[in-house]
């Protein structure tokens, strides 16, 4: 026994190069779930299995130095493996998940948003540097073992050890993606992943999900939840007295919440304009729209308003399906009234895969950012600020070629000023809104700075559409990609009564409807995939072959509640709905993903 005990745990394997290196291998490993843990939840911590898995990674990780013996090639190692580590935590910050297996592949998407990448950093990420440092100091000091074969046996049967241990474990709950989907399927451990089974178990999960996917069976029960779906929560028809619209123009707003609309800060309105219009007798306004967007946030919030789908599990639908068939507003509208559709983006085409997947939504026409003249800029780097993208975009529209009076269409037009981290140049500041001097939260500051500014240039857009002869025709509905506030949302609240009077706890993204069929105010949550039904609805389209897997909010059953997509937590009131409708309404975001990796809707076509 004392043999087998020096063999494993012997003083001269620990107490070496090995040992140090291995030791500190571990260190980076747990402060990797630390760190991680600071932006998500703790809980996963209490997962005995992830003290076996990071061990055994950790292990892993040592083997450069066993194969070489040389203690450099163990640091460039670990300083690569902790570049990857760090780029999942500044992941995590936003999208609760680690990186997307593709994604890997779309590190050129970051040119377009540095400022937002470097603002994703936190000091506790340069603990990773100093351990890397005191890796190398301290196994420099340390002696070698000798021979070089006898550490490779003694490693090897010690690695057997953690990952025998995790295999056992893993098998008794029932395997590695049964483990692991429970975890990400539930409200409280969506986000326990990752540091439970590390990066690499992340990557292993969704490359089965994907391969899953393609199950015939899986197909089956798309099937079986959309015979319920029709039953559970049909689409619904305006009353035979009222017109729908036949004109949709959308206003996407990068990253706008519903908090700052009808709120002040020392007496100044942050959104007077869109307050006017939320007091018009012919607006719809529902302020509580739950954000469900995942890890492709601008461009999921497309997904959800313009096919009625959830976002993919784990992975971008517009860089990993873009040949997958998408029935939308567009098509909808088409069909109905022979529309023809627009989108106007100051982004590059490149951007998400957006020139692929606004082809397969059905847009006829996308004016991308060589459309614009870059006069006047906002972020880092520069786009064309809201204001100048708004001018720019009613005199193209005013010659009469992009939207001649009189013809049915479906505009959309996608903002950029709003990005994180909302920072407005002196020269585009309102001065008669200076709220610097409020002792609020800085962030809080520069986003309320922001939504006034993008709010002060709306008019120019929506006057210009009221000044045209089709305008009773015309439905304009304004409302945001996404939530913007984030992980920092906590902090802005939490620094002051103030704050927390005026950011809502919720990730709530407006829903507003300028000349809508039905006016009037929804005050309960819903979510962004039910803004799909029901803008069908308002536009007599509900009729369409496709009605999402959303529910208009017209609907007198509609559920006040939704989902998030990052976190699965459950937000709103569902005390009068049956268990039946409730069970197959959070079967939504997995029926979603299913249609779009399968390709179910091709038939549709």
């Amino acid at each position: 026994m004392k043999a087998i005990s020096r063999f494993f745990f012997g003083k001269d394997l620990w107490n070496s190069r090995f040992g140090m290196v291995a030791a500190f291998s571990f260190a980076n490993m747990l402060w990797f779930v630390i760190d991680w843990c600071l932006g998500t939840t703790f809980r996963s911590m209490s997962i005995w299995l992830l003290w076996v898995n990071n061990i055994l990674a950790a292990l892993l990780l040592t083997l450069p130095y066993v194969l070489t013996r040389k203690v450099w090639v163990q640091l460039t190692v670990q300083a690569l493996v902790d570049m990857l580590l760090v780029a999942n935590l500044m992941y995590s910050r936003t999208y609760f998940t680690g990186i997307p297996p593709e994604s890997y592949f779309l590190v050129s998407n970051l040119g377009d948003f540095t400022a937002s990448v470097f603002d994703s950093l936190r000091w506790s990420d340069g603990v990773f540097a100093v351990l890397i440092a005191a890796e190398g100091i301290v196994a420099y000091r340390k002696r070698k073992i000798a021979p070089p074969r006898h550490l490779i046996l003694r490693y090897a049967s010690i690695v057997c050890i953690p990952a025998a241990v995790s295999a056992i474990g893993i098998s008794a709950k029932g395997g590695f993606y049964k483990v692991y989907d429970k975890l990400v399927q539930a409200c409280y451990t969506s986000s326990c992943g990752v540091p439970a089974y590390t990066v690499a178990g992340h990557i292993a999960y969704y490359n089965i999900e994907n391969r899953r996917a393609s199950d015939p069976s899986v197909k089956a029960a798309v099937d079986s939840w959309f015979s319920k779906h029709e039953r559970l929560m049909p689409a619904y028809s305006l009353p035979d007295s009222i017109a729908p619209r036949q004109n949709l123009v959308i206003i996407l707003l990068e990253s706008f919440e519903s908090w700052p609309l009808e709120k002040s800060i020392q007496g100044k309105e942050i959104t007077p304009y869109l307050n006017s219009l939320l007091a018009d007798s012919s607006t719809f306004y529902a302020p509580r729209v739950l954000t469900q967007v995942a890890a492709g946030r601008s461009i999921d919030g497309q997904l959800l308003l313009t096919a009625g789908l959830l976002p993919t599990v784990g992975s971008v639908y517009s860089t990993r399906y873009p040949g997958s068939t998408y029935l939308t507003l567009n098509k909808a509208l088409k069909e109905k009234y022979g529309s023809t559709s627009s989108l106007f983006t100051v982004d590059q085409l490149i951007t998400w895969n957006m020139g692929v997947i606004s082809h397969a939504f059905g847009y006829d026409n996308i004016y991308d950012r060589s459309t614009w003249v870059t006069d006047e800029k906002v972020g880092r780097p520069g786009k064309l600020s809201d204001g100048s993208f708004f001018r720019q975009s009613v005199e193209k529209l005013g010659h009469g070629g992009y939207w001649p009076e009189g013809t049915p269409a479906m505009l959309t037009f996608v903002t950029y000023s709003g990005h994180n981290p909302f920072r407005l140049p002196e020269n585009l500041k309102d001065p008669d809104f200076d709220i610097s001097s409020s002792g609020l939260h800085d962030t809080l500051v520069r986003y309320a700075t922001m939504a006034h500014y993008t709010d002060s240039q709306l008019h120019t857009l929506i006057e210009y559409l009221k000044s045209r002869s089709d305008w009773p025709q015309t439905m304009v509905l304004i409302t945001g990609d996404h939530e913007g506030l984030a992980v920092e949302r906590e902090a802005i609240r939490n620094s002051s009564e103030a704050a927390a009077a005026l950011v809502d706890a919720g990730q709530f993204t407006p829903f507003i409807v300028l000349n809508a069929p039905v006016a009037g105010r929804y005050d309960g949550v819903m979510g962004q995939v039910d803004m799909y039904p029901t803008l069908l609805s308002m536009l007599g389209a509900e009729s369409y072959r496709w009605q999402g897997v959303g529910q208009s909010v017209l609907a007198p059953d509609k559920i006040k509640a939704a989902i998030s997509s990052m976190t699965n937590e459950l937000v709103g009131d569902t005390t009068s709905v049956s268990p039946e409708k409730l069970r197959h309404w959070e079967e939504a975001r997995r029926i979603s993903d299913i249609i779009i990796r399968t390709d179910y809707l091709r038939t549709g076509e």
